[in-house]
């Protein structure tokens, strides 16, 4: 079973892109089912064909879903909710303050999330392609298993709420199992949509170190909508083509020089006609993987990574993040867990054993990533 989730900025082409890369694997043979989280539900269109909450078949081998999240919220959530307010009102929790402890921010998006991974488990697919939301409610998207994991222990304490209902139990075991679904490299990985414009790169660049700092894999970057190849340009509007396109260009290569690109991005150049239906599609797909199996990625891939170093009087902690030149950088000590947050967006991360006892003397930051100085002194910082 292999999971790619599609996002980016809005309006940067990736519900076709997900489709065009859904229709292509089926064509080689996979078993594939393609699934839109994003509320707006354009993947339908994409295809030309009415979808709904549950698979359909759009050509051999090729299902599409669009998840209705807020019909999740109705129903699956409202049974949950009504246990843990009778459990909490039980233990003494005034009924009003319950009804607010119950209320989950985002909620209906990790109802989306659950709802792809039982698709995963109990459907006969070999790969599940997600058209997520855009840029800023996938990263809240896929922070919410950890951020409600959390939030019930706070709540019912860290015992794994050994001492609560089964309902909370069950919900429990449920986010870790997800949780553990997006972060296996193996199974869940992320293309990340662009168009070469500086706004949509910087939100890209940025994505990157968060979704790195939730331990998400990016196999690739797609360029979309490029201007065609000067070769083809005539007449009066040619200059402003070329024009267009060399800024474009210029664009990639500075993503490419941040250490950003490389390796990682594929193009797909603009159409005068809007690609709808499977040939289109199929088309889009002939021409950003070139034959090759879309599974494969473009690169190794962006990998979060940690990697301890002895050096005199202590050791160094190498945290992989693409960091560009503006990012907003805050690094804490919390306990055991080291608190980085990058561009708003905050992760807990468990210091190895060997690092526990030490003390934070310094940190600094590159391009590849960060560096945090601790001291073997056994005091904490």
């Amino acid at each position: 079973m292999r999971i790619l989730l599609f996002t980016g900025k809005g309006g940067v082409g990736k519900t076709t892109l997900a489709a065009a890369t859904a229709a292509a694997l089926a064509g080689r043979g996979r078993k594939t089912l393609v699934v839109s989280t994003d509320p707006a539900h354009s993947l339908g269109d994409a295809f030309g064909v009415p979808l709904g909450a549950e698979p359909s078949e759009v050509d051999s081998l090729l299902h599409a879903a669009q998840i209705d999240s807020r019909g999740l919220v109705d129903t699956v959530w409202q049974d949950l909710r009504g246990q843990l307010k009778s459990m909490l009102s039980g233990a003494g929790i005034d009924q009003l303050d319950a009804e607010e402890l119950t209320v989950l921010p985002g909620v209906d998006e990790v109802l989306a999330l659950t709802e792809v991974q039982r698709l995963a488990e109990t459907g006969p697919w070999d790969t599940i392609v997600v058209d997520c939301g855009p840029t800023a409610e996938t990263l809240r998207l896929l922070a919410l298993p950890e951020a409600i994991s959390g939030y019930l222990t706070r709540l019912f304490g860290r015992k794994r709420w050994s001492g609560t209902a089964d309902a909370v139990r069950r919900l429990g075991r449920h986010l870790e199992s997800l949780r553990a679904l997006l972060t296996d490299p193996t199974i869940t990985t992320v293309r990340l949509v662009l168009t070469p414009e500086r706004v949509v790169v910087a939100e890209a660049r940025r994505t990157l170190s968060s979704l790195a700092l939730r331990g998400i894999r990016v196999d690739g970057m797609i360029a979309n909508r490029l201007m065609p190849a000067p070769g083809i340009w005539r007449g009066s509007a040619a200059n402003w083509m070329r024009t267009r396109r060399n800024q474009q260009d210029e664009v990639l290569a500075e993503l490419d020089a941040a250490g950003l690109g490389s390796g990682l991005i594929r193009a797909v150049e603009h159409r005068a006609v809007e690609p709808v239906g499977l040939p289109a599609l199929l088309e889009i797909a002939a021409e950003l993987y070139h034959g090759a199996d879309p599974l494969s990625g473009n690169g190794s891939g962006i990998t979060p990574l940690l990697k301890v170093s002895e050096v005199d009087g202590g050791y160094t902690l190498r945290v992989a993040l693409p960091l560009g030149r503006d990012t907003a950088l805050d690094l804490a000590r919390v306990d055991d867990d080291l608190a980085i947050t990058v561009d708003g967006f905050r992760r807990l991360i468990a210091l190895p054993a060997l690092l526990r006892p030490c003390r934070i003397t310094g940190a600094e930051s590159d391009a590849a990533g960060l560096v945090v100085s601790l001291s073997a002194d056994r005091r904490r910082s």
